[in-house]
């Protein structure tokens, strides 16, 4: 099978086509896929008609899937979650700069969306390159946070706004505003063994051991960096599309211009391993 790759950006992402994921994969294509991962972080995969248990068998091929913490899945496929907007809505879900679900002890190491409906024209997704904002600090801010661990709540209020319309609705019974982790500001990749810058603007609050007014300088320097305009690509999604991101070192950003339609995307989040 050859698979047709064409690069998002210079700093990270890539469109395949050549591939259709309804039916079995060989363990070769299954390894090119990851290694294009791997590579560009996030991967596109274009032109999927998948029912949720096709969704579901590939996305068991890639690793465990886990259930987001505060919202339930559809009926049979609790591991995923609806990513909807509603025609009447004005804030879209997860709408700021963020890895999902930083929050946990062991965040996800990967996110997969499957688009199920689009608006018209808009609802793009911004990605932004973690390895190259780590690289692009300067020596001596890298060595003053070597080994600095920054604190992550689930409870900041911008992005506690972003998912209340879909707790009211299937909200899970946990506490639907308090999680914390607490992880290395600069996270060593398990399988690349590269270094990433890893703090958020929605779920890091402050860095182990400063107060919030201390750390809230040095993260505001910090979230600017993160998400330089050379860092990034830009999806812009066509039905069908399977997007595949790397979560231990890409953030995402999902712009919110499409007032009065419907956007729907399927999720499944993969278990990832405590950030060293």
């Amino acid at each position: 099978m050859s698979l047709i790759v064409t690069p998002m950006s210079a700093g990270m992402g890539a469109y395949v086509e050549g591939v259709d994921l309804s039916q079995p994969l060989s363990n070769e294509v299954t390894s090119q896929l990851r290694n294009l991962w791997l590579e560009h972080l996030v991967i596109v995969i274009r032109g999927q008609e998948l029912s949720s248990e096709q969704y579901l068998q590939f996305a068991q091929r890639w690793g465990q899937p886990v259930a987001y913490p505060f919202l339930k899945g559809l009926d049979g496929f609790d591991v995923i979650t609806p990513v909807l907007k509603k025609e009447n809505e004005k804030v879209n879900f997860g709408g700021i700069w963020h890895t999902d679900t930083a929050y946990q002890d062991r965040p996800p190491m990967a996110t997969m969306l499957l688009a199920k409906q689009l608006p018209s024209i808009g609802g793009d997704t911004l990605f932004s390159n973690q390895y190259l904002a780590y690289e692009g600090l300067s020596e001596g801010l890298k060595s003053a946070l070597k080994g600095v661990r920054a604190v992550f709540r689930s409870d900041k209020k911008r992005v506690s706004q972003t998912r209340q319309a879909r707790i009211d609705e299937t909200g899970r019974d946990v506490d639907k505003d308090w999680l914390q982790g607490i992880h290395p500001v600069f996270r060593t990749h398990p399988e690349t063994g590269k270094k990433a810058l890893y703090v958020n603007p929605a779920h890091t609050t402050q860095f182990e051991g400063w107060t919030e007014q201390e750390s809230e300088g040095l993260l505001d320097m910090l979230y600017r960096h993160q998400i330089r305009e050379e860092y990034q690509c830009r999806l812009q999604w066509k039905y069908g599309d399977l997007a595949i991101w790397d979560n231990r070192c890409a953030m995402h950003y999902p712009i919110n211009d499409y007032h009065g339609q419907r956007r729907l995307l399927h999720r499944i989040t993969l278990a990832g391993d405590i950030p060293e």
